[in-house]
């Protein structure tokens, strides 16, 4: 199968790769002149376990290759995917869709034969019926077939997430277009992968109501932790002992200082906005939005609180900036709201992460940067875990306690037990547990 991925971001890189991985032809494009060539060199733009050496070999395998000409690439192919950014409109919350149907226009321009236009770009219900009108419009003669297939991938574990797949969701209404992606997907069969074939508008809504169900999940048990602490209850242990219910589950069940990331704070806002526009609010969204937003500043009057009410002219050491372990992604990562707070209350921080802070500097101002973890507890008054890298798992306390200038952790992900850090002269401060 001949398969154009259009946008090579981290959504469409990681198909594309595992796409070719699949035994597919496969051309990532981009209009980005400079990532096309460092890619063609094998220098990846994004940070993502095990995806370098995927594209050296499927590279070395000529089954993956990389382009700026989008004309070329469409006329060949039989499968083109849309994998643009969705970001949230600035002003109003709507998913911002302008790279979206930029795309589809070029895209039309330049088919010459049947092909199956695939939307895995997190859009709104009915952006695949505008599509087709606006490709229908550039170009009338067109016989395609557009498709919407959502990613269900996890920063972190994203390639294990696309070979060995929860589901596999295609929305259409073409029997042409159907038998294609079944042959798209074919390798995993062994695998037994389950497709699930919906209507199109059915499919767009699948991934929102996925990630927004997800959201308050985490949302909910970030409420059950404020009151573990109120009542003296251990929030792990009420995870434990409702996510053994099969019903429910153990996942996303982890007291933290709220979500944040590429995909749940824009999805969860862009379907609060298109309920509203359809006159159906989706009212349980709503506020999982707004608890979320006014818990990441309330993680840093935490901090404050533990380093004794003033922290103007302390020194609070920051361990992870990335919104997850196991990538470079700074989008509405919690640490940006925290150490804005202890910024605005005069503190001196510094940070250290093993793979965001490149990206860091663009997103946190008032942040000084550290080189490992241990320099940046160098005489700090607070250290806050609040990325659970797994480097941060296995602190040296003694160590610690012999280079800070006060033994105060706050731990915002519950890594640590008390008994973990107390024996080591700390005061420990974590999230719905007895401290």
């Amino acid at each position: 199968m001949r398969i154009t991925m259009v946008g090579s971001g981290y959504v469409g890189l990681v198909s594309g790769v595992c796409f070719a991985d699949f035994g597919h032809s496969v051309v990532c494009v981009d209009k980005d002149v400079s990532k096309i060539e460092k890619l063609r060199e094998g220098h990846i733009p994004i940070f993502e376990p095990g995806l370098d050496a995927l594209v050296a070999d499927n590279i070395a395998a000529g089954r993956l290759t990389f382009s700026t000409n989008l004309a070329e690439c469409v006329q060949d192919s039989d499968v083109v995917f849309i994998a643009v950014g969705t970001p949230s409109r600035r002003g109003d919350g709507h998913a911002d869709l302008s790279y979206v149907y930029d795309a589809a226009r070029e895209i039309a321009g330049h088919l010459t034969k049947f092909t199956v236009i695939v939307t895995k770009s997190t859009v709104p219900v009915g952006t695949g019926d505008e599509i087709e009108r606006i490709m229908r419009e550039v170009n009338p003669d067109v016989d395609l077939a557009v498709v919407s297939n959502p990613e269900f991938l996890r920063e972190g574990a994203a390639i294990d997430d696309f070979k060995r797949p929860d589901r596999i969701v295609i929305g259409l209404s073409d029997d042409r277009a159907g038998a294609i992606m079944t042959d798209v997907y074919r390798p995993l069969y062994l695998n037994q992968a389950p497709l699930l074939f919906t209507t199109r508008r059915t499919s767009e809504l699948i991934k929102y109501a996925g990630n927004a169900f997800l959201a308050m999940k985490i949302t909910f048990i970030n409420e059950m932790a404020d009151l573990c602490e109120k009542v003296g209850a251990d929030v792990q242990d009420v995870a434990r002992g409702i996510g053994l219910d099969g019903r429910i589950g153990s996942k996303f069940l982890h007291a933290g200082p709220g979500y944040g990331g590429s995909c749940f704070p824009k999805d969860t806002l862009a379907l609060v906005k298109t309920a509203q526009d359809h006159e159906s609010p989706v009212r349980l969204i709503e506020t999982t939005v707004s608890i979320n937003d006014n818990r990441k500043r309330a993680m840093g009057r935490r901090v404050i609180a533990a380093a004794g009410g003033d922290i103007r002219g302390k020194k609070v050491a920051i361990l992870g900036l990335t919104f997850k372990p196991n990538t470079d992604d700074m989008r509405d990562s919690p640490a940006i709201a925290i150490v804005q707070a202890l910024v605005d209350a005069g503190a001196n921080v510094i940070g250290y992460d093993p793979e965001g802070m490149e990206n860091a500097r663009n997103v946190i101002e008032g942040l000084d940067y550290a080189s490992g973890p241990y320099e940046a507890a160098k005489d700090a008054d607070v250290l806050v875990i609040v990325t659970e890298w797994n480097q941060f798992r296995v602190l040296d306390f003694a160590r610690l306690k012999g280079i800070m200038k006060s033994p105060v952790l706050v731990d915002l992900r519950n890594i640590y037990s008390n008994d973990d850090v107390t024996k080591h002269g700390f005061h420990y401060s974590s999230l719905g547990r007895p401290n």
